[in-house]
């Protein structure tokens, strides 16, 4: 049981790796907080936490609002008493678009979800961290986030900013015994796709290029493995680093 009695809040819990994280989570013995806007996806999550012999409680959060993220920690404090471990998970997709093409909606409403909410639940978490002098962040960025060519201009840039933002949370605290680092995945078999409305044709057609050299989908349950080793003492050497989890896919 690597996560005895930890407390860990997963954003986007609902579905896709998210949802595995946090099924893996209690199954290691973790309380996990199941936040998603959509509740009843978290209330089903949470149903099979507890049908395995877990502890779960779901929660609405739209990680875009400031409130609703606040919101999110405060329940939790005052329900298990503290926070151990945050997963940033929530997250959207562009639709491929190249610069030319980005609508200023657009860009907005994925910075917002991808990245600024990153921002907002590290900055109320890090007060409990450095009460205890201990906590641990985990970021889901992107295969996106460390290349150009693995979805459109807005989604790229968003997680290559919670890339820095992962680093530069790593160093800043680590004499504090808070440790952050994020995931890159490749490709996973997830139902972000749903999250595209009106696919880019050009952008999409550049984008695609790379397909032919990805070894294979994942799945989010190999994407949660290697988030229970960055909650897990066993990576407590790891700090302000980025995993990327791809088959190989970015090796080429």
């Amino acid at each position: 049981m690597r996560l005895q009695d930890k407390i860990a809040i997963v954003t986007g819990a609902a579905s896709g790796m998210g949802k595995a994280i946090a099924i893996l989570y209690a199954k290691e013995g973790a309380k996990v907080v199941v936040s998603d806007l959509n509740l009843d996806g978290a209330n089903a999550t949470v149903d099979e936490i507890k049908t395995h012999g877990g502890t779960a409680f779901a929660i609405k959060t739209n990680v875009a609002v400031e409130a609703e993220i606040n919101e999110l920690i405060d329940t939790t404090v005052s329900t298990y008493g503290t926070v151990d471990i945050l997963v940033n998970n929530a997250g959207i997709m562009d639709n491929f678009e190249p610069a030319g093409d980005i609508t200023n909606n657009s860009w907005e409403r994925i910075f917002a979800i991808n990245t600024t909410s990153v921002m907002y639940s590290t900055r109320k978490v890090l007060p409990i961290f450095l009460e205890k002098n201990k906590g641990i962040i985990v970021n889901i960025a992107s295969a996106g986030g460390l290349y150009g060519a693995r979805a459109g201009g807005a989604y790229t840039a968003s997680k290559h900013a919670v890339v820095g933002f992962t680093k530069n949370t790593g160093f800043m605290y680590a004499l504090k015994g808070i440790r952050c680092n994020a995931i890159a995945p490749g490709g996973v078999e997830t139902n972000i796709g749903s999250s595209m409305t009106n696919i880019n044709a050009f952008g999409a057609s550049r984008q695609q290029l790379g397909m032919a050299i990805n070894p294979r989908m994942g799945k989010a349950e190999e994407i949660a493995e290697v988030a229970l080793f960055l909650a897990s003492d066993e990576s407590s050497f790891v700090n302000g680093q980025v995993i990327s989890a791809d088959s190989g896919w970015s090796a080429y």
